[in-house]
């Protein structure tokens, strides 16, 4: 029977069918749950503000006032208490109303307002009270009004910050010479009215700066996106074009690099020789310089050099010995290589693979994210009766506790205390499940890692068939599979699901106690003792150490199960005894792959980003072009969108180019081992790497 039969193209079924199952069941209760907080939820709790009787402002009958303005701001002195009353509700101790703009000047009742007959409407304006309240024909004296919280005293500069009037940011509004002399609140001189908005606003100005940094990035965006999109599509090109020519400059640049690495460290043998012998007059010893927090004190003593002379001296001496007797499981790394690359070269469509999850990881992100903000707002809004001006008097007679309705509430039940209003406090947490919201976000973070895992699981299943179908093909490329990639993904789905779930779940439940112990950590940080302390980043460490293992042996299993499609336990126990078998040959070809990937990961991203700060910067002009650079507000910002989407395009197409090595270097393995290289046993390697092995007197079985 044809060698062939036995791997790619076995008798395959399903595997690992109870975590299957599992699988199953988990996201057909996470569908659940989301429907569930669908129906529940009310998302308009965060995304749009409330006035004090909780209705929101920019929909409904307040679709034309998309802004909240604060009676009184001093009272919200803190970021903390604005921010709380932007995402909660109605904490900040003061009315607020729905308005269509913003103030824009300052702002104080004037003392005529207070003489008799005087008509408030005159002095007041509708837009900012309180919308149940008319100013025209009142009965109400401007001191009523003021009491009652039907219309501001004062307002000052505020500009629209998450539908949130907040002082105004930039600009000299707040200088001493533009507020009014006039501008003084109750109780307090110029001098104190203009500290006590400093004390206010500032903590305000320094958080939602932001948003007018936003709005320049933004314009920014707007006027460099196609110029971004040049850079990231020649990040594109470069990447793929560095992968199909490691084919030909494989061997070349890798001495390049390993010379490059032996020349360093000589250089730094001789650095640190020449300093310790420049220092040879020096008296200067640890004993005299003690601990200091000084790195350069250190470095004027001599046996500081000394140190680092000894360790550079052995570094170089090990990486030598290395390069001596590995010199040919190295040619063995760069042939393989060459073999991935050329594997490229036949199966193109693996590089864009990386889209596929991509968008797959996009929708885990986006369904979880909706769901928790669905689940973060479910129950219905809980309203209390609260004083607004607690110096009321008449105001005890408001019940702790006292519920009510914002839509029939009326100031008229409570006259000894006018500025009673109905607040939101929370969220209605009766009912089966809301009691439970707490155990359903756990559910939310375990199934979206679950899925997350999966997905990356499923990518590399999918890449490691599509490159095991090249390298097990007798005759290259007249026998590698039609469609390779579509084909793997199909078979991964229809018969590895339930083992691709299995590692994924043990990823996740090691990725779980790490979020549970950096949880504990920042909870209990202030609290613990040194001892705690060292076991807590003990803990951590092990738990990081096993994920990054789990991770390795999750990798080549998955590759175990694309070429025989057997279950996860007997793959990850079958990978792990084939690398370790061949543990000299693994770390050599892993160290000479990563130095390649890093190397090109700097040469696309670095000279990306260089030519990106050429460009943006204005050192260099493109004929022909309309684009200023003087034109941009931060003109850092396209540069460092070029370079960070220049990573993850190179990321992606590298990832891909590691796992085609990886899927190789296993199937390179299997192949010593289960053939002998005679007519009935043939390899299926490369000629590149047979006449490499046929230098030694036979094939080497063992790393």
């Amino acid at each position: 029977m044809d060698v062939r039969a036995c791997v790619l193209c076995v008798c395959r079924s399903c595997t690992d069918i109870i975590c299957c199952v599992l699988f199953m069941l988990v996201i057909a209760g996470y569908i659940v749950v989301g429907i569930l907080a669908w129906l529940y939820g009310d998302p308009r709790h965060v995304l749009y503000p409330r006035n004090s009787t909780g209705m929101f402002c920019g929909i409904g009958q307040n679709k034309d006032k998309p802004n909240v303005m604060y009676f009184d701001i001093v009272k919200c002195a803190t970021a903390t208490n604005v921010m709380a009353a932007a995402l909660q509700g109605l904490q900040c101790p003061t009315t607020q109303v729905c308005v269509k703009s913003c103030p824009s000047e300052f702002w104080i009742l004037s003392p005529l307002a207070h003489l008799p007959g005087a008509n408030p409407a005159n002095y007041f304006k509708q837009e900012y009270c309180v919308p149940s309240f008319q100013l025209q024909g009142t009965q109400y004296s401007a001191m009523d009004i003021v009491n009652k919280e039907l219309c501001p005293f004062f307002y000052m500069p505020t500009t629209s910050a998450l539908g949130r009037c907040l002082p105004s940011l930039g600009g000299n509004a707040y200088n001493p010479s533009n507020i009014p002399t006039n501008f003084t609140l109750p109780g307090l001189d110029a001098n104190q009215t203009l500290a006590a908005i400093r004390n206010a606003t500032s903590d305000l100005t320094n958080g939602f700066n932001i948003k007018e940094v936003g709005l320049r990035i933004f314009e920014d965006f707007a006027k460099s996106w196609q110029w971004i999109v040049a850079g990231l599509v020649i990040a594109m090109v470069v990447s793929v074009f560095f992968l199909l020519l490691l084919r030909f400059t494989a061997p070349v640049l890798i001495w390049v690099l390993i010379i490059g690495v032996l020349a360093v460290g000589a250089f730094g043998i001789w650095y640190c020789y020449n300093e310790y012998m420049s220092l040879s007059n020096s008296a200067l010893t640890y004993n005299n310089v003690g601990f200091t927090t000084n790195v350069q004190v250190y470095l004027q003593v001599r046996d500081t050099w000394l140190a680092f002379l000894i360790i550079l001296s052995i570094v170089e001496a090990v990486l030598l010995l290395a390069l001596i007797f590995l010199r040919t499981r190295i040619l063995i790394a760069i042939a393989l290589i060459q073999e991935t690359s050329k594997a490229l070269g036949h199966m193109m469509s693996t590089l864009f693979y990386p889209i596929v999850t991509f968008v797959l990881l996009l929708v885990c992100v986006s369904y979880w994210g909706i769901t928790a903000l669905y689940l973060a707002t479910s129950g219905a809004p809980f309203y209390k009766v609260v004083a607004m001006n607690t110096s009321q008097s008449g105001c005890s007679v408001i019940r702790a506790n006292e519920t009510c309705d914002p839509e029939t509430f009326n100031t008229t039940q409570y006259p000894t205390c006018p500025s009673a209003r109905c607040v939101f406090i929370n969220y209605n947490t009766e009912g089966l499940f809301q009691r439970n919201l707490f155990n359903l976000q756990i559910y939310n973070v375990f199934a979206f890692l679950w899925c997350v895992n999966f997905v990356i699981a499923l990518g590399h299943c999918t890449l490691a068939g599509t490159f095991a179908s090249y390298y097990w093909a007798f005759s290259k490329p007249a026998d590698i599979p039609t469609f390779p990639l579509i084909q793997s993904f199909m078979r991964a789905l229809r018969y590895h699901v339930g083992s691709l779930a299995f590692g994924a779940l043990i990823l996740t439940l090691v990725q779980i106690v790490r979020i549970i112990l950096e949880y504990l950590d920042h909870k209990f940080k202030e609290a613990q003792n040194p001892c705690t302390r060292f076991i807590m980043c003990c803990l951590k460490c092990c738990f990081y150490c096993l994920e990054k293992f789990i991770k390795f042996i999750n990798r080549n299993a998955y590759i175990m199960i694309a070429i025989y499609g057997k279950n996860f336990c007997v793959s990850a126990k079958n990978a792990f005894s084939l690398l370790m078998r061949n543990i000299i040959r693994v770390v050599v070809l892993d160290k000479v792959t990563d130095l390649l990937l890093f190397f090109g990961k700097l040469l696309v991203v670095g000279g990306v980003g260089v030519l990106a700060f050429f460009f943006f910067s204005g050192r260099i002009q493109t004929p022909g072009t309309t684009f200023e650079t003087a034109a941009l507000n931060y003109y850092w910002m396209p540069i460092i969108t070029v370079v960070f989407g220049a990573y993850l395009i190179a990321h992606g197409f590298f990832s891909v180019y590691n796992m085609g090595v990886d899927t190789l270097f296993l199937c390179f393995l299997e192949d010593l081992e289960r053939n002998d290289g005679s007519p009935q046993k043939p390899y299926f390697m490369s000629k590149n790497l047979m006449k490499i092995l046929n230098k030694k007197n036979k094939p080497a079985k063992t790393g």
